[in-house]
């Protein structure tokens, strides 16, 4: 049995990133995002409603498995799947299957980009990001749950930083699947009420999750997060590694 050489192996490390930006490339290329629509959705409307109703479970693991590839592949029409989501199976299980379709595919970029990259990361980062990397070790929940939390970073940074910063796979994901849970529900009520505002002739406002009402709530969930963090700087909580 022959030993795979170092270039053999680092292919192969690259290999599942390099198929999931292959598989992002061919969509953007072929505009796959155009069927993710406003207008897709008003048109087969009458379709999807009916198919769901006569084949619920499967239409939900259809939605399921296409929020995984969307979120896989860095798609960016989550907002809008999430509503359609909410539109076609309500608010409380339109938004479970979002959350679990979401966390698995980041889980999956994630570990593809850990897999590609970390270990080269790790072996070549510079003083000041080793030192950051060891910041976030000691704070990794609350970091990655105020990540999640604040709307403000984008989705796609936060599913594959994590990856380069040693957070545990475990850890990745629980935070991911708690994290994205309110403003998943913000989108999917949102949802429920789409049939309304198509009748009217109107569009969801996506931008919902920056008005107040929405937004104060899910930023002062990000402190109660950053919590532990200004205990643990103060003297007044250690770590568990401490």
């Amino acid at each position: 049995m022959v030993a795979a050489t170092p270039t053999h192996t680092r292919w192969r490390r690259l290999l599942p990133l390099g198929l999931l930006l292959t598989a992002a490339a061919l969509a953007f290329a072929f505009d796959l995002d155009r069927y993710f629509s406003l207008a897709a959705l008003r048109e087969h409307r009458a379709a999807l409603q009916a198919y769901v109703a006569n084949h619920q479970l499967a239409a939900l693991l259809i939605y399921a498995g296409l929020y995984v590839a969307v979120v896989a592949l860095s798609l960016p029409v989550g907002a809008l799947l999430t509503v359609g989501g909410g539109f076609l199976f309500g608010t409380l299980i339109g938004g479970a299957a979002t959350v679990i379709g979401a966390t698995l595919g980041a889980t999956i970029i994630f570990l593809a980009a850990r897999y590609a990259f970390g270990d080269f990361l790790k072996n070549c980062a510079a003083p000041w990001l080793k030192r950051f990397e060891t910041g976030f070790k000691r704070h990794a929940a609350s970091y990655l749950l105020i990540l999640r939390l604040a709307p403000v970073f984008p989705f796609f940074v936060v599913n594959i930083a994590p990856a380069f910063l040693g957070v545990r796979t475990s850890l990745y994901v629980a935070t991911t699947f708690f994290g994205i849970m309110p403003g998943t529900f913000v989108y999917a009520s949102v949802g429920s009420g789409l049939g309304a505002i198509l009748d009217a002739g109107g569009a969801p406002d996506l931008n919902i999750i920056f008005t107040p009402p929405v937004l104060l709530p899910l930023l002062a969930l990000s402190a109660l997060a950053a919590f532990p963090i200004a205990l643990r700087k103060v003297g007044l909580l250690r770590s568990a590694d401490e």
